[in-house]
């Protein structure tokens, strides 16, 4: 048995490690763990830079790799802690930004500021519990390359933004974007495609 089956299967042991990972109702790993221990488990790139006031809430239990040449700027939030967080090469991840996983981000995306993509989301369908006992779901938010978000643009649990699509500011994605789309609003929807055969970005009709 793994190190790591046998502090799943034992729940005191279990509770040990993540206070040992973690404080107590915090997000944010001690300081000791961003040090020294996620370093042997993370992959960062070269030439990549997560500026000095970048909160990392990342921990050794679930993969964060960033690429090379890439970047997260100050204020940004990546959280790993349901799931992994995976960014490709070339990538910027903007100033404010909330990453949290399972999220993947391929290569030459640029993200603007205060984006929110998360992974998770909070279970609630049993009233007879708080919402904070009742676990999480989550599912893999895809943003392949290419692509450009706007500011304060939210990307809910699932969706996948295809190649070369763009959404604009404030836009709400719920689904998933075709690649080549230029998507707007709340909820999102594609007002623009590109046309291969006549090489333009043409309009969708509503």
């Amino acid at each position: 048995m793994s190190i790591v089956s046998t502090i799943k299967s034992n729940q005191k042991l279990k509770q040990f490690v993540h206070w040992c990972l973690i404080p107590k109702h915090q997000a944010r790993p001690r300081l000791w763990v961003q040090w020294f221990v996620n370093p042997f488990f993370h992959k960062k790139g070269k030439g990549t830079t997560i500026c000095r006031r970048t909160r990392m809430d990342v921990l050794p239990f679930q993969p964060f790799n960033i690429g090379d040449f890439s970047t997260v700027e100050d204020f940004a939030t990546v959280n790993n802690g349901v799931g992994a967080v995976n960014i490709g090469n070339n990538s910027r991840i903007g100033i404010g930004n909330v990453i949290i996983g399972p999220v993947t981000i391929g290569n030459n995306v640029i993200l603007a500021q205060n984006i929110v993509m998360s992974g998770l989301n909070h279970n609630y369908t049993d009233i007879t519990k708080s919402i904070y006992l009742q676990g999480e779901t989550v599912a893999t938010i895809t943003v392949e390359d290419d692509c450009w978000i706007g500011a304060n643009a939210v990307i809910t649990a699932g969706v996948t933004i295809g190649k070369h699509s763009v959404v604009s500011g404030g836009a709400v994605v719920t689904k998933d974007i075709p690649p080549y789309s230029v998507a707007v609003g709340n909820p999102a929807r594609v007002i623009k495609k590109y046309n291969f055969d006549t090489q333009n970005w043409e309009s969708i009709k509503a």
